[in-house]
């Protein structure tokens, strides 16, 4: 199979949209193609919101999962409500801090947890039609009965409702519609298929 890589994109112009929390850019390039050559020039917008960690708190001698509540903007409109169940996320505060220094971080101020046990599980692109958002996520062995009932920083106006529920409920979240966003989808198969791994 044919592997191409950076190098067989020409990045001809780069030109700021939008600066923001979620900055916009119009980008002119080529590529090259399956068939040999160059594609012709064309034009894409793309937003960069930069890079994210997601963390999976999950109690292995209780067998349950410590699960977030929190309203999301992007979800207003939506059929359901837009108080989403999340597992522990932020984003990274600088370009020096790596993402286990991240996950610990939020681990703290979203769930009021800690972990000795933290285990990279995978990174993936949320969106790579139009957004350079990397997502780490990072399975956290945790004692369940030590998380807080709420999180967040009001300077950031996070409101969060902390849950301690049984891996098996969140499963049936899941198979219920009632989880319906990528980095928890992502997370919780995951850990379905190597939670063997974790297990006393």
């Amino acid at each position: 199979m044919q592997k191409y890589h950076q190098e067989d994109v020409k990045i001809i112009e780069n030109t700021p949209l939008r600066d923001g929390f979620l900055s916009v850019y119009k980008v002119t390039l080529q590529h090259r193609l399956f068939a040999g050559g160059w594609s012709p020039v064309f034009e894409r917008e793309v937003m960069d919101r930069g890079h994210a960690v997601v963390v999976v708190p999950y109690d292995p001698s209780k067998d349950t999962l410590v699960v977030l509540e929190q309203f999301r903007i992007g979800a207003v409109g939506a059929e359901q409500s837009p108080w989403l169940l999340e597992f522990v996320a932020g984003m990274y505060d600088s370009v020096n801090e790596s993402a286990e220094q991240v996950a610990h971080r939020e681990l703290a101020e979203e769930a009021g947890l800690t972990t000795t046990q933290l285990h990279y599980a995978l990174t993936y692109l949320s969106t790579p039609g139009g957004c350079t958002e990397r997502i780490t996520i990072f399975i956290a062995l945790v004692d369940s009965d030590t998380a807080a009932t709420h999180g967040g920083l009001a300077s950031e106006h996070e409101d969060i409702r902390v849950h301690v529920l049984p891996f098996a409920d969140v499963v049936q979240l899941l198979d219920d519609g009632k989880i319906n966003n990528a980095a928890t989808v992502i997370g919780l198969q995951w850990l379905q298929l190597h939670k063997h791994r974790f297990q006393p």
